[in-house]
C-alpha cells in the first residue's frame, strides 16, 4: 500500500512539472530540468525563504484557482 501510495506522489510531481510547462521548455531534456529543479531549491534556501516559499505557494493556488475556473467554464486552457 505504501509503494503505491509513494508511486502515485511521484506521478503528481511529475505531472506538475509537466503542467508547469517546464518539459516543454527544455525540450523533455532530464538533466536540464533537474537543474532548473536545483537552481529553485537553491533560490528557496536563501536568506528569505519563508517569503520565496509564501510567493510560489500563491502563485501556485492561483494557477490552479485560474485551471478550475477555466475548466468550470469550458474555457480551456487557463490564462496565469
Amino acid at each position: 500500500m505504501q509503494r503505491r501510495e509513494r508511486t502515485r506522489h511521484l506521478i503528481e510531481l511529475g505531472g506538475l512539472v509537466q503542467k508547469a510547462g517546464l518539459v516543454e521548455l527544455a525540450d523533455d531534456d532530464r538533466a536540464t530540468i533537474y537543474g532548473a529543479l536545483l537552481e529553485l531549491v537553491g533560490h528557496a534556501g536563501s536568506d528569505d525563504a519563508d517569503g520565496t516559499l509564501a510567493l510560489w505557494k500563491r502563485r501556485g493556488k492561483r494557477a490552479f484557482d485560474a485551471e478550475t475556473e477555466a475548466k468550470e467554464k469550458g474555457d480551456g486552457a487557463p490564462r496565469y
